[in-house]
C-alpha cells in the first residue's frame, strides 16, 4: 500500500515514473528474483533513479556493480529483513548480509520511522543518506472519525494486518479464549493466503477453543469498504511482534478507533500514549489484562477514544511531498 500510494502521489507531482514487479521468490532471492531484477535494470538509464522496496534489494546484488555506475540507487526499507518474525538463524544471518550490502551501495536509503532510520543506522549507513518519509492517511472529517458509544453491552473488536506471524494473531486468540465469560465479538481483515500455512494453524487455534462463532477472519478486503469496517468497530488490536511503521494503527487512530498493540519496533512512535495501550510483544498474559481492562471499563475506553480522536498524520499528499524532497537529495 505505502509503495502504491507514493507511486501516485509522484506522478501527481510529475515525476516520470514507471513500476516494475518482480517475479521470483524476495527476500530470499532466488535465480528467477535475479533475472527479473537484471531485466529491470534494462529499463534504467544512466544517471536515473532506480527505486527499489527493501523485499526486493537482495535481487539485485549479482547487478549491483553495474547498478552503482548506471543508476542512483535509493533503497526503501520499511523494517529490516532479518526482523521478520519466524525467519531461521541461517536466514536472518543471509537476509542480514544481503540487506547490509545493498544498503552500502545505495545513494540514499529511505525509511518509514525513525525506529527504522536507527536500525539502518546500525548496519553501517552514514545518518545523512538516511531520510524518513513516514505513511500518510486518507483524511477523514474529524466530525465522522470514531464509533459514538453504543447502548450494546458487547464490543466489537477490529484486527487488520496480513495473517503472518509477526502480525501475532495467534497470541491474540489465545488471549481472548481467557476472556469468553466477556461480550466481545472479533473481526480480522488481512491476506490469509499468503502465508497459507499460519492461516490454516491460526483457523485450527479458533477451533480448539471453540471461538469460530466470535472470531471471524474475513480475508481481504478492498481499500474502498475499509471505512465501514473502522466505523463498526469499538477498539482496534493488533499484538505485532515489530512493526517498521505500523499503517493500521494510524488508520484506525485517523478513524477515532483506541487500540491495544505492543511495544515493538516503531508502535510507540506511531500511538500516542493517551490513545492506547501498548504491552511487551508475545506476552498473552498482558494482553488479556489489556483487554480485560477495555472490556470491564467503559470510562478507561471512552477516555482513550477521545485521545484517537486527537491523533494527528500526515496525508498521503503530504508523504508523497516528503518522498520527493528525499529523491532530489538522491539525485543531487
Amino acid at each position: 500500500i505505502y509503495d502504491a500510494r507514493i507511486a501516485d502521489g509522484l506522478k501527481a507531482l510529475g515525476w516520470p515514473t514507471q513500476v516494475h514487479e518482480l517475479a521470483g521468490r524476495h527476500p530470499e532471492a532466488d535465480a528467477e528474483a535475479e533475472r527479473s531484477a537484471a531485466g529491470c535494470l534494462e529499463a534504467v538509464g544512466a544517471g536515473e533513479i532506480l527505486l527499489v522496496d527493501g523485499l526486493a534489494l537482495p535481487a539485485f546484488l549479482p547487478a549491483l556493480p553495474r547498478l552503482c555506475a548506471d543508476a542512483r540507487l535509493v533503497g526503501l526499507v520499511h523494517h529490516p529483513l532479518a526482523d521478520e518474525t519466524g525467519v531461521d538463524a541461517v536466514s536472518r544471518r543471509t537476509l542480514d548480509a544481503a540487506e547490509r550490502a545493498a544498503l552500502g551501495g545505495a545513494h540514499r536509503v529511505i525509511v518509514t520511522s525513525d525506529t527504522t532510520a536507527a536500525a539502518v543506522a546500525a548496519m553501517g549507513v552514514p545518518a545523512a543518506r538516511i531520510g524518513t518519509v513516514r505513511p500518510g492517511v486518507d483524511a477523514v472529517p474529524r466530525a465522522s472519525a470514531g464509533r459514538a458509544p453504543s447502548d450494546s453491552q458487547r464490543l466489537d473488536l477490529l484486527c487488520v494486518a496480513t495473517i503472518t506471524p509477526r502480525k501475532g494473531h495467534a497470541l491474540l486468540v489465545d488471549a481472548l479464549a481467557g476472556l469468553q465469560e466477556l461480550p466481545w465479538r472479533l473481526t480480522c481483515i488481512g491476506s490469509d493466503t499468503r502465508d497459507p500455512a499460519t492461516a490454516a494453524a491460526l483457523r485450527d487455534l479458533i477451533a480448539r477453543h471453540g471461538l469460530e462463532e466470535r472470531i471471524a477472519l474475513s480475508g481481504e478486503r478492498p481499500a474502498a469498504e475499509m471505512p465501514v469496517a473502522y466505523a463498526a468497530a469499538d477498539l482496534f488490536v493488533l499484538p505485532s511482534f515489530h512493526e517498521g511503521f505500523g499503517m493500521a494503527f494510524a488508520e484506525a487512530l485517523t478513524q477515532g478507533i483506541p487500540v491495544v498493540g505492543t511495544t515493538a519496533g516503531a508502535i510507540p512512535e506511531t500511538v500516542p500514549a493517551d490513545a492506547g495501550i501498548l504491552v511487551p510483544p508475545g506476552d498473552v498474559s498482558a494482553l488479556r489484562e489489556a483487554l480485560r481492562r477495555l472490556l470491564t471499563d467503559p470510562a478507561l475506553l471512552q477516555g482513550l477514544r477521545q485521545g484517537a480522536a486527537h491523533a494527528r498524520f500526515p496525508t498521503w499528499d503530504d508523504a508523497a511531498r516528503a518522498f520527493a524532497r528525499q529523491l532530489e537529495l538522491a539525485a543531487a
